[in-house]
């Protein structure tokens, strides 16, 4: 008979689920998503929500559903060889490529860089990486430890600090709406899902979530309905969170144009309205809860890809990938949070649509038997536009491929021409292992 999981813990999950998704991107993109989008924000915010909190909690819960044991087995589904590729890109995406070192760039941006002299800026960089990315690592030796720490100590901290600038944001608005720019102006809402892509949380999902079911089942979950209902509990809680949060964040960039007029970045915006806001005490309020929130979240990367490259290798230890990780990730980090995110959006372009395509095949397996043809076919169909869209933020469009797409494909000028492919790939499958079952059955008769 299954133990019953104390709600106690369920609520430490869902606090350190939302711990580990709300880092570096979740801060400064709705900031600047809000700015852009004025008097559109709620369509824009709508959009955001879909993609930033939506899909990264399904994510986690598709694990739960799959009952697989981590993102490999579940790609299997696919290929082996696909899983092994598809999975080690997500991994060092997520990991020492971009995300980490996201971690420690948007600290330094917003929490130290305004505050010191331009000639300053380079040193400050390499010293604050440094230290960052030691703490990070030296928590992410003891990873048995994470859910005490993340979950009952630094959440609450991070929680308290963005608490307090969200609500005299709210209470005291710099300023009103101003008039969308851009493709906020006739798209916000899919504007608004596309820049959900850039805080990485459906493909981070993968990874936390085998964290999550990891968790459950050690406090005494053993059937699959205990563990869903359990995982369901927390990532509704992170759901609430990370709601509230990403709309107020939004709400503050909408509102500061008026005041500060149109920042470089999400980090930008942040830095100046806790200025305006708190004055000498904001530089202080922001730098902490900017530095809480993205060590967390580079914590549970550097944790998970550690155990995911080990696994892979095993002749290398965790501890020494954790080490090895963190150095990488803070040699990185010194490219520059702007260049990270120029740098990071093809390759989102590329791998979010098949994350996303991934996760709804995981719920719908049961509908078509899991057959291999049905997953392959939505992938290959899938991979086709989303390969070429990802050349085309890569500034390597290839025209007659573009103008076939935007011709024949809809939703493609929303950067959402993936998801017919993907449907008439799944279908096409689906159709071919009727057909290859019904011969094999004639065969054997």
């Amino acid at each position: 008979m299954s133990n019953k999981v104390p709600f106690s813990f369920t609520i430490v999950i869902g606090l350190m689920l939302f711990a580990l998704f709300f880092g570096a991107g979740n801060l400064i993109f709705p900031a600047m998503l809000g700015q852009s989008a004025g008097e559109s924000l709620w369509a824009a915010n709508a959009g955001f929500l879909v993609t930033g909190v939506g899909l990264p909690l399904l994510g986690v819960l598709a694990f739960g559903f799959s009952g697989k044991e981590d993102l490999q087995a579940l790609a299997s589904r696919i290929h082996p060889t696909f899983a092994l590729v598809f999975t080690t890109i997500l991994y060092l995406s997520i990991g020492p490529f971009f995300a980490i070192p996201r971690t420690g760039g948007v600290s330094f941006e917003v929490g130290v860089k305004p505050y010191l002299p331009e000639s300053m800026a380079s040193v400050g960089l390499i010293i604050f990486t440094l230290l960052f990315f030691a703490l990070t690592c030296l928590i992410s030796l003891n990873p048995e430890k994470i859910i005490d720490i993340v979950g009952k100590i630094l959440t609450p901290i991070k929680l308290l600090f963005i608490g307090i600038l969200v609500i005299v944001a709210i209470v005291n608005p710099l300023g009103s709406f101003q008039a969308p720019v851009g493709p906020y102006i006739t798209q916000p809402f899919f504007k608004g899902f596309q820049e959900g892509y850039l805080t990485m949380d459906t493909l981070a999902s993968f990874v936390f979530g085998i964290m999550i079911i990891q968790a459950i089942k050690q406090k005494g979950a053993s059937t699959k309905k205990q563990m869903m209902a359990v995982c369901l509990k927390a990532a509704g809680i992170a759901a609430v969170i990370l709601i509230v949060l990403y709309t107020s964040f939004s709400f503050l960039g909408a509102s500061s144009v008026e005041k500060i007029g149109y920042a470089d970045n999400g980090g930008t915006v942040l830095a100046q309205v806790s200025a305006i806001y708190f004055g000498e005490y904001g530089a202080i309020l922001l730098g902490l809860m900017i530095t809480v929130a993205c060590l967390t979240t580079s914590v549970g990367l550097i944790t998970s890809c550690s155990t995911y490259f080990h696994k892979l290798f095993p002749s290398i230890s965790y501890k020494k990938f954790a080490v090895i990780l963190s150095a990488f990730s803070m040699v990185v980090a010194n490219v520059g949070l702007t260049q990270l995110i120029a740098i990071s959006v093809p390759v989102m372009t590329v791998i979010y649509p098949v994350a996303i395509v991934l996760i709804f095949l995981t719920f719908l397996h049961p509908l078509f038997k899991g057959s291999r043809l049905v997953y392959q076919g939505t992938i290959l169909f899938t991979l086709i536009v989303s390969i070429f869209d990802g050349l085309e933020q890569a500034g390597l469009s290839i025209s007659f491929v573009h103008r076939f797409f935007e011709s024949f494909l809809p939703f493609y000028s929303l950067g959402l021409g993936w998801i017919l492919p993907a449907i008439v790939g799944g279908l096409v499958g689906y159709i071919v292992s009727l057909i290859a079952g019904g011969q094999k059955q004639l065969a054997e008769n």
